[in-house]
């Protein structure tokens, strides 16, 4: 499987971590990651932004690991914000989850269905 990252050159060029687009060639398996909120195994809810983007990462990698994969197959994210203040504080904290890795990436401001939770990821993966 080959992954290529792809920023068209007569496009507006990505800003802050991610690809325009990416192209996915011989690929075996899909992974479609629903929804990943900010709750551990306990039920529990981190109360800061940073902690709860953590853990809705980790709960990525969580459902990725369970179907074969890592954050290095993502070739697509979704990441709903329930506030636009936290959009800095979002790249930060999915730069320390990505690291180089920059797939093709959406952010929305939403209104998510639990008001405790202030950020909800879904994936897509390939391998």
């Amino acid at each position: 499987m080959q992954m290529q990252m792809i920023n068209a050159a007569d496009a507006p060029q990505p800003v802050g971590g991610y690809n325009q687009a990416v192209a996915v060639t011989n690929a075996q398996k899909l992974a479609f990651v629903s929804g990943q909120i900010p709750v551990d195994q306990g039920g529990k809810v981190p109360e800061g932004f940073a902690d709860q983007a953590r853990l809705a990462w980790r709960n990525v990698e969580a459902q990725l690991r369970a179907v074969g994969m890592g954050l290095e197959n993502l070739a697509k994210v979704t990441i709903f914000l329930s506030d636009r203040r936290y959009a800095l504080e979002n790249r930060q904290v999915r730069r320390e989850a990505l690291g180089e890795r920059a797939p093709a990436m959406t952010v929305i401001i939403a209104d998510i269905i639990d008001a405790a939770w202030l950020l909800e990821i879904e994936a897509m993966a390939v391998a």
